[in-house]
Parts: structure tokens; sequence; C-alpha cells
């Protein structure tokens, strides 16, 4: 776990607003999507696309992941956005609506065609029916696939669902998505919370995610990033927890049975508490 890269919180910035830009250098969030898609106007793509790309290239984000997300497969915009990503070598590409694991290989392929370095990874968004229904063929298409991104809100839309507390409506795609991220070892972050002044709200959605197994959320607002780091980082407690853990388990080992608080000890609870412990020191030295 020693190259885990925590993605607790995931910043959406609109890359046609120069401002948005400049001020994402200074905000403390895990990841970065500078979007040339859903957050920039028609007449304002190509700036957008440049202005992501030096910002790629500017190293003045420090050691967030900064991604660029292109337009959709079959856009006017797609070809271009993909070739100028892939020449600006950001952490990854995010592609909306990937639909299939053969998109995967035909995107995977056209970001070697650009000539996208060896570091620049790909992430597929998942926000339609047929991807959930194709979603572990597609988590398994290429090694160069190594995040999943949900779509809730296009997921809502087409499934006809409705957005409430909860999100009950989806919760099966969001479990489908899960188990193929997770067979197939690669990350998954979850959907947005829409309504930014709801911060009750937005903190319940994010203790969701991470109870169920997110390992992070995509947010749309600043003010959204300090609860997302809080709520996907282990707390002192956790932490506390699996180093007593793992410390019992090593003290006992050959003895047979062994426990720690009152609970027995197996190999699996050593495996989650050590994971605990690569999240927090993976937040503690990008925090550092």
């Amino acid at each position: 776990m020693s190259d885990f890269t925590p993605l607790r919180s995931v910043l959406y910035m609109p890359s046609s607003n120069e401002r948005a830009l400049e001020k994402a250098k200074s905000i403390p969030c895990d990841a970065l999507i500078l979007d040339l898609e859903d957050a920039v106007a028609p007449d304002a793509k190509e700036a957008a696309r440049e202005a992501a790309c030096a910002a790629v290239g500017s190293g003045e984000y420090g050691r967030r992941t900064v991604t660029i997300r292109v337009n959709a497969l079959g856009t006017q915009w797609h070809d271009a956005d993909l070739e100028a990503a892939a020449k600006a070598g950001p952490a990854a590409i995010v592609v909306p609506k990937v639909n299939s694991a053969a998109e995967v290989q035909q995107l995977v392929a056209a970001m070697e065609r650009a000539g996208a370095p060896a570091h620049t990874k790909l992430w597929a968004m998942i926000e339609t029916p047929v991807a959930i229904l194709d979603v572990l063929a597609i988590a398994r298409a290429s090694e160069r696939l190594t995040a999943f991104v949900i779509g809730t809100n296009d997921l809502v839309k087409e499934l006809y669902a409705e957005h409430v507390p909860g999100r009950a409506p989806i919760l099966p795609s969001l479990h489908t998505a899960l188990l193929a991220a997770r067979a197939a070892g690669i990350a998954i972050v979850d959907g947005v919370y829409n309504d930014v002044k709801d911060l009750d709200g937005f903190l319940a959605e994010c203790r969701q995610g991470r109870e169920m197994g997110f390992d992070g959320k995509t947010l749309i607002h600043p003010g959204q990033v300090a609860g997302a780091n809080e709520a996907f980082a282990p707390s002192a407690e956790a932490v506390e927890d699996a180093r007593g853990l793992i410390a019992a388990w090593q003290d006992g080992q050959g003895a047979g049975v062994v426990t720690y608080r009152g609970r027995m000890v197996e190999n699996l609870h050593v495996e989650s508490a050590q994971r605990t412990l690569s999240i927090h020191e993976a937040v503690q030295a990008l925090e550092g």
C-alpha cells in the first residue's frame, strides 16, 4: 500500500474560469478535476482546454492529484480534448459516460497514440444503466484504468429516479460499481452532493459513502472539502485501534487464539488494520 494515493476529496473546477484555477492551488483537496465538460459553455471549450493543459504543466498544484475531464466520446470536442490532455500529461484523464470495455480500450489506444506518458491514467465515469450492468468488464478492460468516478446525477436521471436522502433508488447501482472496483483492484469515488448549502445532508452522504467503502467523494464547491477530508480519513481512534490490533497480533503469533480489546483477531482484521494505517500515513504525507 506504499503507493496509496488519497482521493478523499476530488473537486471539480471549471477550466474556463481563470480565478477558479488560481484558487485551486490553495484548496486542501486531495485531487482536482479540471473540467472541460459540464461546467464549460460550448463557446469556451477551446480556451478551457488550453487553460487546463497549461495548469497541468505549471507544477503549481503541489501534491494534489491533478486530472482533466474531457468531453464524452462522440461529442465534437472529444478527440481534440483527449489529444491535448494526453500531451499535457495529468495524473489522469477523466472520461464521462464510459459504457463498455470496448470504449475503455478505444480510449486507452487514443491516449497512447497521442503520446500520453505512463503516469497518465484513465478514470472512467460510471453514470448510465448500461455501464452499471457491464461494470466489471469495464473495470478489468485495461491496466491504465485506475479509478471509477460515479456520476450520480446522470444515473438518477437515466433511471427516472429521484434524489432522496439516503439514496435508496441508486444504492443497488452504487454497490454494483463498488463490487466491480474492488474485484478489479481500482479506486472508486462517490458522486457529488448538489446542495452546497446543506452541510448536514452533505456530511451524512459522506458518512454513507465511507461506510459503503468508497475512497472519497467528488465535490462541486471548495466548502465541501474539509468535510470530505475528515469523513474519508481514519479517525484518531481508528488509527490507535489499528496500531493496537497489529501489535497484539504480532505479540500473540504462535499462541493460538489472539484477542484485542475482547475481540478475536484473525488475519483479515490485520489486513484491514494495515489498510487503515496506510491511508493514515498517506494522508499525513499529503498534508505534511
